[in-house]
């Protein structure tokens, strides 16, 4: 039962952290467009 407990913290863990980064680089390709268009005017 312990070993199913932690392996579910530790995938729960692990899909967070993913969600995190996803979210992360979407706010870096956002800045890096926007940057651009300031460019481009």
């Amino acid at each position: 039962m312990q070993k199913i407990t932690v392996a579910i913290l530790i995938s729960s863990m692990l899909v967070l952290s993913a969600c995190n980064t996803v979210k992360g680089a979407g706010r870096d390709i956002e800045s890096v467009g926007e940057a651009g268009e300031r460019a481009i005017d």
